[in-house]
């Protein structure tokens, strides 16, 4: 119980901003196992951004609050999955062999093509949300259930894009090298129970079990995302898994927003 404990606090600590425990510290060994709970970080920053969404929505309106839901989530994560979107745009935007991507991608400085794509990104968010709340806005727990679960979901089409496809930067100076080692499916297990269970309960909530084909439109993403990938890199980075887990996230609300409007 406790080395699961300390997974979980391994998460934590390297998808997000929030403080843990000393007794945690850093096993490189535990990255890759961590990812088992890396959907369940997305019920943390899920809650955490449904729940700004609420009171902004509360207090003043609609847009406000899903500004401060995005500006939570951001905050929450540090922008960790939308630095890794931003890089992606530089690298595939600017370069056109597998080297010059890579170089891109691991520069520091932003470019046109990630400011562009950042901004398409956040603002498309942003329309999808408006769109969807409406819908379910006078329903509370909902909202944070549609929120957790896009969050959930997206992680976990990251995670199984590890155990699916091939990491191409093993420099000692990757920040996602000890994640990228093939771990058990016991890990992919656990993200996968932690990923569906909110949209579950969502699919019982509603009586309506039609919200539960997200799942393989969400697959469909990952896998045109990671075919794109194989082509030009031969594989995926770090920041291809980012911009699966943002593009995901992206997909849910789509297909929520849609499906709404039919049931």
């Amino acid at each position: 119980m406790k080395q699961e404990l300390r997974l979980f606090f391994t998460a934590l600590q390297f998808y997000t901003r929030l403080p843990v425990p000393a007794w945690v510290g850093y096993n490189p060994d535990d990255m890759n196992k961590a990812t088992r709970y890396l959907p369940l970080i997305g019920w943390i920053v899920g809650l955490s951004s449904g729940s700004f969404l609420l009171l902004g929505s509360y207090f003043i309106d609609i847009s406000t609050g899903i500004i401060l839901s995005m500006i939570s989530s951001i905050l929450l994560t540090g922008s960790f999955h939308e630095d890794g979107f931003a890089d992606a745009c530089d690298g595939f935007g600017g370069g056109w062999t597998k080297e010059k991507i890579l170089e891109i991608m691991k520069d520091s400085r932003v470019g046109t093509y990630a400011v562009v794509g950042l901004i398409l990104l956040l603002g498309l968010k942003f329309s999808l949300i408006k769109a969807l709340i409406p819908n379910i806005q006078n329903q509370p727990f909902l909202v944070l259930l549609t929120l957790i679960s896009a969050h959930a979901l997206s992680r976990f089409k990251a995670v199984t894009m590890i155990f699916t496809h091939t990491y191409v930067r093993f420099t000692d100076d990757s920040k996602s090298k000890p994640v990228a080692e093939v771990g058990s499916r016991n890990t992919l297990f656990i993200a996968a129970i932690f990923a569906i269970i909110p949209l579950l309960i969502l699919c019982f909530l509603l009586n309506q079990p039609a919200f539960l084909l997200v799942i393989p439109l969400l697959y469909l993403i990952k896998i045109l995302l990671a075919r794109y990938f194989k082509k030009w890199i031969g594989g995926y980075t770090g920041d291809c898994l980012g911009t699966t887990q943002q593009v995901c996230e992206i997909g849910f609300y789509f297909f929520t927003a849609v499906l709404w409007k039919f049931i």
